[in-house]
């Protein structure tokens, strides 16, 4: 590649993968890869994520091949199989996950024919050959549920039309995962639904071979999930609701509960009954702060989810002025990037901002430095924290990567959220 990239928000595919596979429960990642990639790999993507890392396997801890110039010459898959057993032997993890890095995918190492040595035994060894230099983190994701639809997830499960799997919140990827899993998982329960999120209550493979089960899958990103989830119905007929973005604060979290509802046909009553229970909690604390707040010209630096969440709660539910808005991530359908204009313009009173994608640090901080409308307020990644100190203005972490701070179960989305994302705007002035 000719072009150089400043401060990339994530890693190659592979961190990805190992990110969506660290945030499940009792899963194994192996790596047939050189020696370096376990803890680059990991330290792209949970390394940043508020330090929060994998707490089964992660990091040096995870089994690889560590490929030199023998493997590369002669090949890797004996010592692939060698690794793999010495994984089984050591690590009790209920399945085990092959992953290639850049050097066995240029000289086309095998790793199936090895994988199948194992699972024909009925060991759960899955191969994800994919290797590191085919895309970034993001794509991970998808690559990884691609590969759970093809080989893990079970056909003729008998349907459930109270469970629902939810899709598009990026474990690690996204700072806040586990608080806005939490806080999804919270709001659809009131409804008495079942909540597949996959990386939280100790959910793993075995939750991830039955959700074929569901009644709907829910995505939560504008773009995301696209294949997935075409592949999703066509092989197991669970239908796809698309939410075009995070939702954050009572406005947006009750269009998503009613819309969950409709489709799903569930009782009105209840749904009314837990809106008016969850509006009523929020605007309860919010009236407390009557006097206090103040008005803001704000810019977002994020990934679309988020870009879109942030954008709306604080132009539509607090009234502050929308001047800029960066999605950091790489886009590349133009009609995702239609998409996620059109979300972050349909505003209720505010003038819609102006809408950048951008991926480099060095394009995203000469935006916010040019900038000629007043900015007082910056919504953004550690990567921000510079320019908003050289133009002081106020600075809230709010996006991938945070480096500075520890984040457990903390979330800006949904109901409650939303209250945490206002004490945050007031906590630094």
């Amino acid at each position: 590649m000719s072009d150089i990239m400043e401060n990339p928000k994530g890693g190659c595919v592979l961190a990805g993968i190992n990110s969506v596979l660290g945030a499940l429960d009792r899963v194994c990642p192996v790596y047939h890869s050189g020696p370096g990639c376990c803890m680059q790999t990991t330290a792209a993507d949970q390394g940043q994520s508020g330090h929060k890392n994998s707490c089964f396997v992660a990091s040096v801890s995870i089994p690889s091949s560590n490929m030199l110039e023998k493997e590369v010459v002669f090949g890797g898959t004996d010592k692939l199989r060698t690794t793999i057993q010495g994984a089984i032997d050591i690590i009790d993890a209920d399945a085990y996950f092959v992953l290639t890095g850049c050097t066995a995918g240029i000289i086309g190492d095998d790793i199936v024919s090895v994988t199948n040595e194992f699972s024909s035994k009925g060991i759960p060894v899955y191969p994800i050959d994919t290797p590191g230099f085919a895309g970034d983190s993001t794509l991970g994701y998808e690559i990884v549920w691609n590969n759970f639809i093809d080989q893990v997830i079970e056909e003729g499960v008998e349907k459930d039309d109270k469970l629902v799997n939810i899709f598009g919140i990026i474990p690690y990827h996204d700072t806040f995962w586990s608080g806005t899993l939490e806080e999804i998982d919270r709001v659809l329960s009131k409804l008495g639904l079942k909540v597949n999120t996959f990386f939280t209550k100790h959910q793993g493979i075995e939750t991830i071979k039955k959700c074929s089960a569901a009644a709907l899958n829910i995505i939560i990103n504008p773009w995301l999930f696209k294949g997935p989830s075409e592949k999703f119905e066509q092989k197991f007929g669970v239908p796809s609701l698309r939410i075009p973005g995070l939702f954050v604060g009572a406005t947006d979290t009750t269009v998503f509960v009613r819309k969950v509802a409709e489709a799903l046909g569930l009782d009105k009553a209840l749904v009314d009954k837990v809106i008016a229970e969850e509006e009523d909690y929020v605007y309860n604390y919010l009236a407390q702060a009557i006097g206090v707040v103040s008005w803001k010209r704000f810019a977002v630096v994020a990934d679309a989810n988020n870009a879109v969440g942030f954008t709306r709660y604080l132009a539509n539910d607090y009234s502050f002025t929308p001047v800029l808005v960066i999605v950091s991530e790489p886009i590349f359908r133009p009609q995702d990037k239609e998409r996620i204009i059109e979300r972050i313009n349909d505003l209720e009173y505010a003038t819609p901002p102006k809408v950048l994608f951008l991926t480099d640090q060095y394009e995203i901080n000469k935006a916010i430095r040019e900038e000629k409308e007043e900015i007082t307020l910056l919504v953004g990644s550690s990567n921000e924290r510079e320019i908003a100190l050289e133009k002081d203005i106020q600075f809230i972490t709010g996006a991938f990567p945070v480096n500075e701070r520890l984040i457990f179960n903390r979330t800006y989305a949904g109901y409650k959220g939303s209250l945490t994302f206002t004490e945050d705007i007031y906590d630094n002035l």
